[in-house]
């Protein structure tokens, strides 16, 4: 492995802003919004910008480190079929446990840096219904 030091401003600055995300929103155009900056062991170290909501998603494979690089977002993360709703603004982090279903909200704008282990499970339904 070669080591290097990444800066994650000039990353972010070369990507476009991901406006008005949805759980259903994918391909290319969502593709573009994100930068994967490092492998891993088990996954990779991500970062990008995006309006919106993202699809619930889940890593079987282990936990999930979540930074706020800029903006800010409510995760909601179900733990436990319990859903518990983080504030987070920039400069915050937060570890989501492996295998809990989450998902951003962030009608302002957000950019995360994130360490996800792989594979990614997702979906569009509304799993935030299914607890309780």
């Amino acid at each position: 492995m070669t080591l290097k030091a990444f800066d994650i401003n000039a990353t972010v600055a070369s990507l476009p802003l991901l406006k008005g995300r949805t759980p259903e929103t994918e391909g290319a155009e969502a593709a573009a919004a994100f930068a994967t900056i490092a492998t891993t062991e088990n996954g990779a170290v991500f970062t990008g910008s995006f309006e919106g909501q993202s699809a619930w998603e889940r890593h079987p494979n282990g936990d999930e480190l979540v930074e706020v690089v800029g903006g800010k977002t409510q995760l909601t993360i179900i733990q436990e079929q319990v859903p518990v709703v983080l504030e987070m603004k920039a400069g915050m982090v937060t570890v989501v446990p492996r295998g809990c279903w989450h998902q951003f909200n962030a009608p302002t704008g957000v950019t995360v840096l994130t360490m996800t282990p792989q594979p990614t499970d997702h979906s569009s339904e509304d799993i935030l219904a299914k607890t309780g």
